[in-house]
């Protein structure tokens, strides 16, 4: 049924004159502004939270694709047990979001920290594993099923991923062009690229953060954008569309309002951590919400007690609860951090059901 196939191919970018629009301009920079301002007041001050806010990113980028799991999901994920794909996959997102913001806090945005950080995010995919860290060899298409014939894109062909992707490095590279728009434009372009088999929207989404971090917007945290923009798929995705026909400004727009709302409500959560570190009694449970044996055995070791007292102790508290029965290598949920991290996401998600995020932006 199909004899062809049209392919896209996105525009060179690395030289793009890039302006937004004199109204925009005043909202890109309060973007910036509330960026510099979160990671200012509560990176330093509560490092827990570069951890927490990384793991936020990657479990709303992953629910993007339409892959969900709760926290006791994602807990017995970390220590192995793979019960939940979904869940694994988002383990996995969340070492890929903080391996490219930390490359990119060297000084570049390079091909291989973003190789390298799809490694991470698929070397354990039973489908695509095998291409983890590489670029397509073949062609791929969004939409459509098994086969391109009702895909709704085609990105290019695999031979003109490299030279794209070149491009797209050359423009991210780039410091005349105001952070916020750059971020736009770079995950843009490289959802149009398409570059990877799998993976390529959290990859994608990954790279906004990467942008903010080598551009000295963020020192220590990954802006949560994801969470903002998952609340909103459609109108997410219909940018995406929208791009790839030369719409740019509102894309802009509606990414800088989306950093926004991400760090008003991130602030309310480090200083909800906060109160939470002054109760903790040292007892060190706010860098994750799940915590390992591993580090429940670092935790005693540092109270001077067993591993079993120390924990026993923790969940007649209220503090932890388990989310593992087997007898080794076991995981429980921090209560106090897991249910903050549900109640910073659901405002995220009012406040853009609101229309406070997108409202101004159309």
């Amino acid at each position: 049924m199909t004899t062809s196939v049209t392919a896209s191919v996105p525009p060179r970018i690395a030289e793009l004159v890039v302006a937004p629009l004199p109204d925009d301009l005043a909202l890109l920079d309060r973007a910036a502004d509330a960026l510099r301002t979160l990671d200012d007041d509560h990176g330093a001050r509560l490092a827990p939270l570069a951890a927490l806010l990384a793991r936020t990113e990657a479990v709303a980028s992953s629910r993007i694709e339409d892959e969900h799991a709760d926290l006791d999901d994602y807990a017995r994920a970390v220590v192995g047990i793979r019960a939940n794909t979904s869940a694994t996959l988002m383990v996995a997102a969340t070492a890929a979001v903080r391996r490219l913001s930390a490359d990119a806090g060297r000084g570049a945005i390079t091909e291989r920290s973003i190789l390298a950080a799809h490694h991470e995010l698929m070397r354990d995919d039973p489908v695509d594993g095998r291409a983890a860290g590489s670029y397509r060899t073949v062609q791929n298409w969004i939409g459509g099923g098994s086969t391109p014939r009702l895909a709704t894109y085609v990105p290019p062909p695999p031979e003109l991923v490299s030279d794209a992707m070149a491009d797209l490095l050359a423009f991210l590279a780039r410091d005349d062009v105001h952070p916020i728009a750059q971020a736009a434009i770079a995950h843009a372009q490289f959802e149009s690229i398409h570059p990877f088999t799998d993976g390529n929207g959290r990859i994608g989404r990954a790279l906004m953060g990467a942008v903010f971090r080598r551009r000295g917007l963020t020192t220590t945290l990954t802006a949560p954008v994801a969470t903002a923009l998952v609340a909103d798929r459609a109108r997410y995705f219909d940018h995406l569309v929208r791009y790839r026909f030369g719409s740019v400004h509102d894309f802009v727009a509606d990414l800088a309002i989306a950093v926004g709302t991400a760090c008003d409500e991130a602030s309310v959560t480090a200083l909800l951590l906060g109160e939470h570190t002054s109760d903790d009694g040292g007892d060190g449970l706010l860098e994750d919400p799940v915590l390992t044996e591993d580090r429940a055995l670092e935790l005693a070791a540092a109270a001077g007690v067993t591993t079993d007292d120390h924990v026993d102790r923790l969940i007649r508290a209220g503090v932890i609860r388990p989310v593992t029965t087997r007898r080794r290598n076991r995981a429980w949920l921090v209560t106090g951090v897991a249910t903050e991290l549900d109640a910073f996401a659901e405002r995220v998600r009012a406040a853009v059901l609101r229309g406070e995020p997108y409202g101004d932006a159309a």
